[in-house]
């Protein structure tokens, strides 16, 4: 049996080899996929020599949205296999040889898996032209990740099997081979778009979403490997094939047209059954070949996930009325389902629930929409445009016998519940991403399963609110639903708290915020309390307060400093400072590192400089400091709202052109745990206008320091760590000289050698 297999494969590949398509389909496959090559490589070695950072080399190069050489030639194989596969059985057919063929001792079988073969190596060519740009690379990209570029070469190898296999069926069904290749051109076209049918439908969507072929190597490109996509690729290439030997069998021999049909469902039946099953989250297994498993949960998700026993529900609650209403209606589920993907991996026992209903609506609005029609009418008609049913949408008086979504404001909301009935909210935030990414969903996993820091906002003094939407207020970031690095977002409790009364024992952060009025002997006594028993704390000054500060951090060998740092500059008020990290900083919040790296500072519009006065036992180390050209600690002049008012820098006050400490950390041995405490020289930073405001041309980055402080003062609990390794593929061993060369090459000499080999064969086979 198999001898004969592979005598048809060596007569089909001589076959192919003596035609001059199958040569010129390499030599365009060649330069085209040369061209990308040169091209990313020519970008990066630029990119290199101007000094800018080319760390990701290789997945750039191969796998980039942009270029990438695998990215894009995934997309011209739906043009190259239909010409190889169209005459694989046409021309049999066309020319009468087929009877040869049934006279012999030869199967359908044989025939069929024969052709298929001499695809496989002809694909394995291909795949070898890939493999020499793979080798170059290799040699030209320091560390380069072979791992994932041989995944990707895996994925487009099965692709390529996949569509010889529905070419050659679909040459087995007419004798003209031009109506061979549009008609496997049409097949690839459905496998295509057939993920979007019927996904309104609960059974039916998961069989056409598995059909569908649109992304099904992108796991492979970005180096993940999921026996669902190798899977796949199996039923599917098996699939045609069996369906091309019914085809022939039903040739060969006169077969009821009823039983032909019958085989066919029965084997559609059969590989549809298998892909459901293969897609089962309990079933699916995942090998992530990235160096830095950037396809999986980092180690503190894993961790967070492992720890969560039991059964977890996520109920996803979409209003219709809401803006967002769209990305969860039916047809989008599946699309939802990968989004927690990296979860279900690991605690494949997630259950995922939709709930639909409809409450407070926009009237103004509806009645612009739909004039004259009631709530309900407009629902049914919202539900008739999306191709709903009216019924599966409960009513405002429904939806709340269930759960109240009145502190949600009714927005796209899911609610995560665990088995032993914990609960917690997962909000979808007001940016460009939208969903919530693994930092956000594994600080909500871990609320659920231990308890996390609570950081208290001191109120009765005239400190900044986080309850108030005002400029000068702290909502934004501590706990406005909608912002992605909100605290309440990032797995913290937050209140507010007055030194009235003791510091309640669950609150383990205190922020003081801009006092206006200062504290009492009561309120004096409660907070030594608080510093005592070891609570952390974040202290912001601010311009003009330092006599009512200053009593709160001389308790920690700190003292605000008179007057405000200024910077005088064409483009901005004097007194916006520009802070930068130091290096000191990086080692103590990892989150700091991404600001020094890119050199991005911290916007303090009207700073307090700070210094040490007092050894309290606190180590006190600088986090940011005030530029040392051009600046000073201004105590004389105190408007600067007019930029053509000049600021002069007077040394007989004491005025000094330095670098001044704006932010500070201290910490100290407070039994078993470290106590740590932040001061800012500024308040306004960290405000709702000054991270809501968009300020050009200046590098800012506030809302890294406030992750980077809250994860300092909450010793690394939360915001998740989302650290991976560094890519260490981030430099290129060519010159300009050697991508011209390398151009040349792939251009020039690949398709060169490829069209001497086939003039050989030709002339060879002409001789004899």
């Amino acid at each position: 049996m198999f001898k004969m297999i592979y005598n048809i494969a060596r007569t089909e590949l001589q076959m192919l080899f003596y035609s001059p398509v199958a040569w010129l389909i390499l030599v365009v496959f060649g330069v085209q996929s040369g061209m990308l090559f040169a091209d990313q490589l020519a970008q990066l070695v630029s990119s290199q020599e101007m000094g800018y950072n080319v760390s990701g080399s290789t997945i750039t190069i191969f796998a980039s949205n942009w270029g990438g050489v695998f990215t894009t030639m995934q997309n011209y194989l739906y043009f190259y296999i239909p010409l190889l596969t169209m005459s694989l059985v046409s021309k049999e057919l066309s020319s009468g040889s087929i009877r040869l063929l049934y006279s012999s001792p030869i199967t359908n079988t044989q025939i069929i898996v024969g052709k298929f073969f001499s695809m496989m190596i002809y694909g394995l060519i291909m795949i070898g032209i890939l493999f020499l740009i793979t080798l170059c690379s290799w040699a030209v990209v320091k560390d380069f990740e072979l791992s994932m570029v041989l995944t990707g070469l895996l994925g487009l190898y099965l692709l390529i099997c996949a569509y010889a296999a529905i070419g050659l069926f679909m040459s087995s069904l007419t004798s003209y081979q031009i109506v061979a290749a549009v008609g496997t051109l049409g097949v690839l076209a459905c496998l295509t778009y057939v993920s979007r049918l019927w996904q309104s439908i609960e059974f039916v969507r998961d069989l056409t979403y598995w059909l569908g072929l649109t992304g099904r190597i992108q796991g492979f490109l970005s180096a993940l490997i999921s026996s669902e996509d190798v899977l796949y690729f199996v039923i599917v290439i098996v699939l045609f094939l069996v369906m091309t030997i019914i085809r022939m069998l039903s040739r060969r021999r006169k077969v009821v047209a009823i039983v032909t049909v019958g085989r066919y469902l029965g084997v559609w039946g059969v590989a549809l059954l298998l892909g459901y099953l293969s897609s089962c989250p309990v079933l699916k297994k995942y090998w992530d070949m990235s160096e830095d498993e950037s396809n999986t949960l980092t180690k503190g998700s894993r961790e967070i996930v492992e720890a969560m026993n039991g059964g977890l529900t996520i109920t996803t609650y979409v209003n219709m009325f809401d803006s967002y209403y769209r990305y969860m209606l039916p047809h989008s589920i599946n699309h939802d389902l990968r989004r927690m993907e990296k979860y279900t991996r690991f605690k494949p026992e997630i259950k995922m629930k939709y709930v639909y209903y409809y409450a407070n609506p926009d009237t103004a609005s509806l009645k612009k929409r739909f004039p004259g029609a009631t709530v309900e009418e407009c629902v049914e008609k919202i539900c008739e445009i999306e191709k709903m049913n009216p019924r599966k949408v409960l009513s405002p008086e429904e939806i709340k016998k269930q759960i109240d979504l009145s502190g949600e404001n009714y927005r796209l909301v899911r609610l995560v519940e665990r088995e032993n009935g914990q609960k917690i909210f997962l909000r979808v935030f007001e940016d460009n991403m939208l969903f919530p990414t693994e930092a956000e969903i594994s600080a909500a996993f871990k609320r659920l399963i231990m308890p996390l820091p609570k950081v208290g906002f001191l109120v009765g003094h005239g400190e900044r609110d986080m309850t108030r939407m005002r400029e000068m207020d702290y909502s934004v970031f501590s706990r406005n639903l909608y912002f992605r690095y909100a605290l309440i977002n990032q797995g913290f409790d937050c209140d507010t708290v007055s030194l009235k009364h003791e510091i309640p024992a669950d609150v383990n952060i205190l922020c003081i915020a801009d006092m206006r009025v200062a504290l009492s002997e009561e309120e004096n006594a409660n907070l030594h309390r608080y510093i005592e028993r070891g609570g952390n704390l974040i202290i912001c000054g601010e311009t003009g307060r330092q006599e009512i500060m200053n009593p709160v951090v001389e308790n920690f060998g700190v003292r605000f400093m008179p007057g405000r740092l200024v910077r005088p500059s064409e483009n901005r008020l004097a007194d916006l400072i520009l802070a930068s990290p130091t290096k000191e900083s990086v080692k103590m919040s990892y989150h700091l590192g991404k600001m020094l790296r890119y050199r991005e500072k911290l916007v303090m519009p009207g700073t307090v400089a700070l210094e040490q006065v007092a050894d309290k036992g606190f180590k006190v180390t600088t986090w940011f400091v005030s530029d040392t050209i051009g600046g000073w600690n201004e105590l004389e002049q105190t408007d600067f709202t007019d930029m053509d008012v000049p600021v002069i820098l007077n040394v007989q006050q004491g005025e000094t052109e330095k670098a001044y400490p704006t932010v500070l950390a201290l910490s100290r041995q407070h039994g078993d745990r470290e106590q740590k405490i932040i001061i800012f020289g500024d308040a306004d930073c960290i405000s709702n206008g000054e991270l809501s405001r968009n300020r050009s041309n200046m590098g800012g980055s506030n809302y890294t320091i406030i992750q980077g402080a809250f994860f300092w003062l909450s010793d690394g609990e939360v915001p998740i760590d989302m650290r991976r390794p560094v890519p260490t593929d981030n430099k290129l061993k060519v010159s300009r000289q050697g991508v011209t060369f390398i151009n040349i090459l792939f251009l020039g000499g690949l398709p060169g050698i490829l069209l001497l080999w086939y003039l050989f064969i030709w002339l060879r086979r002409r001789g004899r």
